[in-house]
C-alpha cells in the first residue's frame, strides 16, 4: 500500500486551496499507481473549520475508495459539531 496522504495541521477556509491542490495532485499520482485504496490521515489535524470538512466531503466524488487514518480529537470533534459524525465513522478505518 502506498504512503497515506498527511492532512495538515490547519485545515480551515485560509488552507484550502493549497490543501486541495496537493490532495488532487495526491490523488492523481495515487490513480497513476493503481492504487486500489487512498488512505488519508488526520493525525496532524489541529485546526479544522466548515472548508476542511468539505474538502473532505468531496472526496466522495472520486472514482476510487478512499479511508480516513488516525483522525485527531479536533477533527472528530468538528464532524461531531457540523453534525457529521456518522459519516466521518463510515470514512475512519478500523483496522
Amino acid at each position: 500500500m502506498s504512503k497515506p496522504f498527511e492532512l495538515p495541521e490547519e485545515m480551515t477556509i485560509y488552507s484550502a486551496v493549497e490543501t486541495r491542490d496537493a490532495l488532487l495532485a495526491w490523488v492523481t499520482e495515487q490513480s497513476a499507481k493503481s492504487a486500489k485504496l487512498l488512505e488519508i490521515s488526520g493525525a496532524k489535524v489541529r485546526e479544522v473549520d466548515g472548508s476542511g470538512l468539505q474538502l473532505l466531503a468531496s472526496l466522495s466524488h472520486l472514482d476510487q475508495p478512499w479511508r480516513l487514518i488516525a483522525p485527531s480529537a479536533v477533527l472528530l470533534e468538528a464532524g461531531q459539531n457540523l453534525g457529521l459524525s456518522a459519516w466521518l465513522d463510515e470514512q475512519i478505518a478500523t483496522s
